[in-house]
């Protein structure tokens, strides 16, 4: 599935949000499994874009990712 949604950039030109690949790819899991996490935590940011795009916020998912939690 091709997705042509265009990365948001800060002022810096980092970005400011993941995709779901991005975050399965980082988490070494399955893109269902990143879905799934995505459709059901409360630990990161995750903003539906449109009917069917999700993004992640990068700095809550990072903050999270190096959290002890995490």
């Amino acid at each position: 599935m091709t997705d042509y949604y265009v990365q948001p950039e800060g002022r810096s030109g980092e970005k400011k949000t993941y995709t779901v690949e991005e975050v399965a790819e980082m988490l070494d899991i399955s893109l269902r499994t990143a879905y799934n996490l995505c459709g059901s935590t409360d630990k990161f940011i995750v903003k539906r874009t449109g009917k069917r795009g999700i993004r992640v916020n990068k700095a809550s998912f990072d903050h999270w990712l190096d959290s002890p939690e995490g």
